[in-house]
Parts: structure tokens; sequence; C-alpha cells
């Protein structure tokens, strides 16, 4: 048995050196509650920009949606920046696996991404969202192949894919084809139904699903922050959801909705085992003979330089 934990809080809206601050305590929480592993939501250190337009209706962009982004894109973070390096150091000092939602700054692109950082190693993996949804489209470029690989923790294998990216059935088989054991899901979707779709995925995947998102309200935005929606003092832009769920569809922990909190659970490898007696979706319930998924993880640079 192992312990693993989520976090649900809200970021320092652009400002990459406050909400660093914030998760390395958070880091030290949940690592005082005896966890291995803990996720934060998606996009948390670098801002989800809820309900912004970025002043871009189709055909025109605004000199007030150019200034949004350009806010946007300074508090975004680089995987080779200090609050990183900051993340790596908390992790080891408490001896705990890290997977942190970050809006990462790649040249002049912005990407949303997972982190994962080992106690011992440090940084060993990050997964760029590949299908941004709807409006996301605009500020966040496309990830490719090259990181969707699950890696190695304390707690087993681990993988992350984020939010709607849940919604991609192939991406989830390349998930499970990787005999992935933790499954985290950072998201930002703080509905009902988004319940139904982890515990599908546990089910689907005989993995354990851990699901982060933020609570988070307008007050925590600068004054200045014009959203399409939740303009109001205290309108709650997101309201949290963050859920534990074990390969069985079990919910070991919450749904916790419109409050900060740290969900904790015990995770028992052998519940995966145990579950795979009637179903395993890449092995013997997979019908490879009619089925099969092919995964391209070659990474694809805008310019790449070649040397004869």
């Amino acid at each position: 048995m192992t312990t693993v934990a989520v976090v649900q809080s809200s970021s320092v809206p652009f400002d990459a050196e406050a909400t660093t601050r914030k998760a390395l305590k958070l880091i030290g929480q949940a690592a005082e509650s005896g966890a291995k592993l803990v996720l934060f939501p998606e996009a948390f250190l670098g801002t989800y920009p809820k309900g912004l337009t970025f002043g871009s209706p189709i055909g025109r962009r605004t000199e007030e949606g150019r200034d949004e982004y350009r806010r946007y894109f300074d508090g975004a973070v680089v995987l080779d920046g200090p609050e990183m390096e900051r993340l790596a150091e908390t992790a080891a000092a408490h001896g705990i696996f890290v997977v942190m939602g970050i809006i990462e700054r790649v040249g002049h692109s912005l990407y949303c991404t997972a982190v994962m950082i080992d106690p011992e190693k440090g940084f060993v993996g990050h997964h760029r969202k590949v299908m941004p949804t709807g409006a996301e489209r605009l500020v966040w470029g496309f990830g490719d192949g090259s990181t969707l690989s699950a890696v190695d923790s304390p707690v087993g294998k681990v993988g992350s894919v984020i939010c709607w990216e849940n919604y991609m059935p192939l991406m989830r088989q390349a998930m499970y084809g990787q005999g992935v054991e933790i499954y985290c899901a950072p998201t930002a979707d703080d509905r009902d139904t988004w319940q139904d779709t982890v515990r599908h995925i546990a089910l689907e995947g005989r993995c354990f699903v851990l699901s982060a998102c933020q609570y988070i309200t307008r007050d925590d935005f600068p004054e200045d922050y014009a959203p399409a929606f939740g303009q109001e003092l205290g309108d709650v832009l997101m309201r949290g959801g963050s859920v534990i769920v074990d390969p069985t569809g079990k919910i070991l922990a919450g749904p916790v909705f419109d409050e900060d909190a740290i969900l904790v659970a015990e995770v028992d490898p052998s519940v995966k085992t145990r579950s795979h007696l009637d179903f395993d979706s890449v092995g013997h319930y997979s019908r490879s003979d009619i089925f099969r998924l092919q995964v391209d993880t070659t990474p694809r640079p805008a310019v790449d330089f070649v040397r004869d």
C-alpha cells in the first residue's frame, strides 16, 4: 500500500514566483500526509485563463487582447527555469514524486504541459497537451508524440493526460499500452460529468485515476482581469471536483467542490492486478487481430537543422 495525494487549490494568476511558493508549501503538506506522489491541477503554475477571449473575434485581434497575451506569456515558465529547480529541490527534500500542471514557454509559443519530478532523479518527463480544446488553441501550441511517455515512480508507472485529451480514445489506449498504474488527469473541467469520465477511465484502463482541478474565484485574479463570464467578485470560475478512483471504479477520495483541499488515498497495486481477471484493453480483451494502434513518438520541431 502506498499513499497518493491530489491538490485542489488556486494559482496566483500570472505570478509564477508567488505560485511556486504556494506550490512548495502544498507539496510539503501532501508529504506530511504520508503521500509519495502528489498531483496538481492543469495550468496551476502559469494560470488557466478561464473566461478570457484575448480580444480575438474571428478576423480580428485587438490591442487589448495582445496586452492580455503579453501578461500571460510573461507568467509562463520554462522547463529549465528556476521554478522547476525549486520544485525539484522540494520534491527531494520531502521524498515525494510531483506531477505539476504548468504553462510552458518555448520560444514565443506556450504549451499546456504536465511535468513529472522524481524525488531522487529530478525532472524525469513532461507531457505537452496534444489537443488544446476550443479557444485554448488560440494561446496554446499542440504537443507531439514525443511527450507521451509514461515514467516510473515510487508508486508505480505514471502517465499524464490533460483535461479533454481524456476524451480521445486512442490517447487513453496509448497510456494503457505503457502499463500505466497511476493515471494522472489534471483538468479545468469542473462539471458533474467529469466524474463519470474519470470513473470510466479507471474501469477501462484498470488503473488508479487521480484528477486535480483548481478551486478559484474572480477574487484571485487581478482587478483588470476581463473574463467573458464570472465578472463579479466572489464568482467561482472553477469549483474543483478533484477525485481519486481505483481500478474497479470505486471512489477513494472526493470529489470535493467549492473549497481548497488535499485529497489523500492509499493505493494497492494488487487491486489493479486482480481487476485484469476479466478485462485488459491492451491484452486479452484487445482483439489485436482486428484493432491496432500505432503511435508516432517522433519529435516534430518546426525547424530541423540537418548536418550532412
